[in-house]
């Protein structure tokens, strides 16, 4: 299965590209783009990780993914703290982000040891 057929893989596709439009206009160019970074990161890791030759070395990309993604949930947090980010978006997106964990979890599980 190619990593771009995976619902994981394009729901952090989509959730990047959300963030990366919403924060657009953000003057904070450091929290823009620390956010943008740390949210391009998932899918991008997810895509390394299944073009790597092993099981280890995909289940190691998987787990920067989804320390990627704690990194995204806790920044989104700030954000909305400070205002940057309206709080139902920002509710949204940690949903949606629990759900891209637990789904990276089950991946990373899946793949033997």
């Amino acid at each position: 299965m190619s990593y771009e057929d995976m619902d994981v893989w394009k729901r952090a596709c989509r959730l990047s590209c959300e963030i990366y439009t919403t924060l657009g206009r953000c003057r904070d160019f450091g929290f823009r783009d620390q956010v943008t970074r740390s949210g391009l990161s998932i899918p991008s890791n997810i895509a390394e990780g299944f073009e790597r030759g092993s099981d280890k070395e995909k289940r190691q990309f998987l787990y920067y993914a989804k320390g990627s993604s704690a990194e995204l949930k806790t920044q989104i947090y700030i954000g909305q703290r400070i205002g940057y980010i309206h709080e139902e978006k920002a509710i949204r997106w940690r949903k949606e982000i629990a759900v891209i964990q637990k789904m990276l979890g089950a991946l990373i599980r899946g793949i033997s040891e």
